[in-house]
């Protein structure tokens, strides 16, 4: 589990999938609302060594359902990019995942979390040893972004309106049974 100004409850790496050169990662951010967008960011190869590519609003409210990011990262694999860039996300890997792939970020998008509020550019820190996932951005800036922030609503109907409506973040099981 990691922690810090991203996912302030928690966010999740296998870091037995990650080599240990790359335990340490720092990079600017490349942001997307969807799984989709960066899988064609990455086939255009707009995705280089050293980014660290956020994909938000794939959380159990954002998407909704919480979605595996495997698609994403079987491209990232593909082109050998495994170490060379890292993905912060608050959606979901399996636990067939390989490369620097951090998920569950908590809060996520669809409820405020900074990770909403991130923006390309800024600067990603991830220190697995240390357990510590952050962004060199104050409380002060996430205050004036937070000030114009909106969801993005991607859409659901039937259960999956019922699950949004009800469920719970990832750091607690993305349940409606909680209590």
């Amino acid at each position: 589990m990691l922690h810090g100004n991203i996912a302030a409850d928690s966010a999740i790496v296998k870091f037995s999938a990650v080599e240990e050169a790359a335990w340490t990662f720092s990079g600017a951010a490349k942001v997307y609302d969807s799984q989709d967008d960066a899988w064609h960011a990455i086939l255009k190869d707009e995705i280089t060594a050293g980014d660290v590519v956020v994909i938000r609003y794939e959380g159990p409210k954002g998407s909704p359902g919480m979605p595996h990011m495997e698609t994403f990262m079987a491209a990232v694999l593909g082109k050998g990019l495994g170490t060379k860039i890292a993905l912060v996300s608050d959606g979901r890997f399996s636990g067939a995942t390989g490369g620097l792939a951090i998920g569950h970020a908590c809060p996520e998008a669809f409820e405020g979390g900074n990770i909403a509020l991130l923006q390309n550019g800024d600067i990603i820190h991830i220190d697995i040893e240390n357990r510590r996932l952050t962004v060199d951005v104050d409380e002060k800036e996430f205050a004036r972004r937070r000030e114009s922030w909106k969801p993005i609503h991607k859409p659901a109907s039937g259960w999956l309106a019922l699950y949004r409506k009800n469920t719970t973040g990832a750091h607690r099981g993305a349940t409606v049974y909680w209590d």
